[in-house]
């Protein structure tokens, strides 16, 4: 079973194009590890300080190994730190 990862994040308006710089990068270090299927990152059409970075994943196992990845550290886990506490690893 593939797995999704959805992170959504509150982003002022004025913040938007920094986020979206920061989470390009972190969706290129989760790109580079294995079982990586997509990323996106996009912006909700009825709130527009609501983001959402959306991964895909072969399995629920490498996404979970990607966040050990030492460039996932640096670049992901400190974007992932921000967002909206609530569960966002589902399988498909």
């Amino acid at each position: 079973m593939t797995a999704i990862a959805i992170a959504r994040f509150r982003v002022p308006i004025n913040e938007q194009a920094d986020f979206a710089v920061k989470s390009e990068i972190a969706i290129a270090a989760l790109a580079e590890c294995e079982g990586f299927l997509s990323g996106d990152l996009g912006t909700n059409t009825d709130e527009p300080d609501l983001m959402v970075v959306v991964t895909r994943w072969r399995d629920i196992g490498s996404y979970r190994r990607a966040l050990g990845k030492n460039p996932v550290k640096m670049s992901a886990i400190p974007l992932l730190a921000l967002a909206i506490d609530e569960p966002g690893a589902y399988i498909e």
